[in-house]
């Protein structure tokens, strides 16, 4: 009872006392007509579905589950079936409470996904003192505070503080993520230690919670082609079954009238008008497609929310839909397979050079670049370095640099580079890019410079081939040997290196002529757009991909974990497969019913159980669309 809300428990008080009320209608000696017995407890459990029907014809919506409830309902009391016109509408309400009930377990999902967005962000004034204030109303740039215990307001980076965060709300783990100055810190997370101040990186409207909600409440707007196939269903199935039992009650009853008894058909021989009419009004009962149109998109309602659980936020039933029928995956590989974060893994010296100091060199060398290769050389020293040491710096574009350093003439730079210090560099077999130095015209060495995979992208890939998925494909820019080294690594067995954004459209196109399935593009990057919006499902990378991608992309990872595209795939098609089970067993059941009503053979009773127990049934199947198994 505590579950339940105001008005399912009004529900459930009035379905009780119904029950009640029946029962002794039925047990105790007829005081009243019995008309007026089982009208009580009726007009107790019905009179809102009534009145319903009622307001639904004044309004021009005739055909819906209101209007043929309550047109089999009086009709069974008017024919003398009291008991069975006060069970159906009881057991019908039980059905309503239920689907209530599941509808809004599946709300309370969503909205503890959507519950991330703060009320107030602390801005810190111009004299240091805090003002509570709107985080809409929160300018690029601005400082605001986060106390522990409070939930990040805007996406921002850490000038001061550290701290764990709780990212559940946004990813679906439960691992804390430790965060210090110059990290990123992203709204919706809730700041467990420490005090943090935090220099505003995105107005509210473009930060990563409300870029959530947005996500999330435009889901349902998006339907499935099964939900748009249930809706068009019963738009038409809806009056045509009620002209089949008017037909089913008309017909016969007209030749019960006109025809002499000697000369009626084998099939009216000791029939009589109400006994057609009750026929006609159980095959109404029958009818009712409340089990498809209540269990179908409540089973995709439940997949989405089940995903954004798990930090996987699906843009709508269709794209869920899409990807259970995936069976072709391409990749980007920077920042999608790969951590996006170049780094030192080998330093290679020749003759009597010091490796840490032909590291030193290079990396003072390049002292004054925000290039992502240089960026890497000073973050692999040990210690901190002093730009007094480097009195000149040339750049040759394409190249690399030359510099003085300690005195010494250095040069840094690619194979080019050394062609033009001519100077023989020397080959390496590790993958990645190549670093190579010279000091004082003496070839000194090479620098081995690599994106590493994500820690999870083997799994993935090996979790995709087992789900099915006949083709992996991985797409970058990057040159034929790395592209190979990584491909082999992670055992993808098709890659194509070296393409410009143009051509990753051109191979996703070829692929997409080649596959008997759905296409799955992911990636993460300004240049992955074109083709997210092309493939089949577009998957992007959430938390450090690009807003572009984020935006083009049917499918968004909040903590870009590739494993999670596989645990998509599979709430996706456990998702389909519920919907699948729901409408054949709707419509088989309902189809033999219906038969057995027409032939007299189906009382009331069954036309109960087809309509308000499959739903039922139904409802329940649909439910299990909620439950994800969460990785840890």
């Amino acid at each position: 009872m505590q579950s339940l809300s105001k008005s399912q428990r009004l529900t459930l008080l009035r379905i009780l006392l119904s029950a009640v009320l029946l029962i002794l209608a039925g047990l105790l000696p007829p005081v009243w007509h019995p008309f007026v017995l089982y009208l009580i407890p009726y007009a107790l459990i019905g009179w809102d579905i009534l009145w319903k029907a009622v307001r639904n014809i004044l309004h021009g919506q005739v055909f819906d589950e209101n209007f043929l409830m309550a047109l089999a309902t009086v009709g069974a009391f008017f024919t003398g079936e009291y008991a069975e016109a006060v069970f159906v509408m009881l057991f019908y309400q039980v059905g309503e409470l239920f689907q209530d009930y599941a509808v809004g377990k599946s709300r309370k999902s969503i909205a503890a996904l959507m519950d991330i967005r703060p009320d107030v962000a602390h801005l810190e004034q111009t004299d240091g003192s805090l003002a509570e204030t709107d985080p809409e109303d929160v300018a690029v740039g601005s400082v605001i505070v986060v106390k522990p215990g409070e939930r990040v307001p805007l996406d921002g980076m850490v000038m001061e503080g550290a701290s764990s965060l709780d990212t559940a709300a946004l990813t679906g783990e439960s691992v804390p993520r430790d965060v210090a100055v110059g990290d990123n810190v992203f709204s919706g997370c809730i700041n467990q230690t420490g005090l943090l101040r935090l220099q505003v990186t995105k107005p509210y409207g473009e930060s990563t919670v409300a870029r959530v909600l947005e996500l999330v409440e435009n889901a349902s707007e998006k339907k499935s082609r099964s939900e748009q196939f249930i809706t068009r269903f019963a738009r038409y199935y809806t009056p045509v079954v009620v002209l089949a039992a008017a037909a089913l009650f008309a017909i016969p009853s007209l030749l019960l009238w006109l025809l002499p008894a000697a000369s009626l058909p084998a099939f009216l021989a000791g029939t009589t008008w109400t006994g057609w009419l009750h026929r006609a009004l159980v095959f109404l009962v029958i009818s009712c497609p409340c089990a498809l149109v209540i269990s179908v998109p409540l089973s995709f309602f439940g997949g989405i929310g089940g995903a954004g659980k798990c930090g996987i936020l699906i843009k709508g039933g269709n794209y869920l839909e899409a990807l259970a029928k995936a069976d072709t995956v391409i990749f980007d590989k920077t920042g999608t397979l790969t951590e996006g974060v170049f780094s030192v893994t080998a330093v290679h010296p020749e003759g009597d050079f010091d490796p840490k100091t032909l590291l030193e060199y290079a990396a003072l060398a390049e002292s004054w670049s925000d290039h992502p290769i240089s960026q890497s050389l000073k973050a692999a020293c040990d210690k901190s370095l002093d730009p007094a040491r480097v009195t000149e710096t040339e750049e040759i574009a394409g190249m690399g640099v030359r510099a003085t350093v300690d005195g010494r003439h250095i040069a840094v730079g690619n194979s080019r580079l050394m062609e033009r210090e001519r100077v023989m560099a020397v080959p390496c077999e590790l993958p990645g890019t190549l670093v190579h130095v010279t000091v004082e015209g003496f070839y000194a060495g090479h620098i081995v410079i690599s994106d590493r995979p994500k820690a999870d992208a083997a799994t993935a890939i090996a979790g995709l081939q087992r789900a099915g998925v006949k083709r992996v494909v991985m797409l970058t820019g990057d040159t034929k040997e790395v592209a190979g080294a990584m491909a082999s690594a992670l055992h993808i067995q098709e890659y194509h290196a070296e393409l410009l954004p143009a051509d990753k459209v051109a191979w996703t196109e070829r692929i997409l002529a080649e596959s008997q399935g759905k296409v799955v593009f992911v990636g993460d990057g300004i240049n992955d757009a074109p083709v997210l919006t092309r493939a089949d499902i577009g998957i992007a990378m959430g938390a450090m991909g690009a807003d572009a991608a984020i935006e083009a992309a049917d499918v968004v990872l909040m903590d870009d974990r590739p494993t999670k595209i596989v645990t998509a795939m599979t709430i996706a098609r456990k998702t389909v497969t519920i919907v699948r089970e729901n409408i054949w067993f709707a419509l088989g059941v309902k189809a033999l019913v219906l038969v057995l009503g027409a032939l007299n053979l189906a009382s009331m009773w069954a036309a109960v159980f087809a309509d308000v127990g499959v739903a039922v049934i139904a409802i329940l199947n649909a439910m299990r669309a909620l439950h994800v198994k969460k990785e840890h």
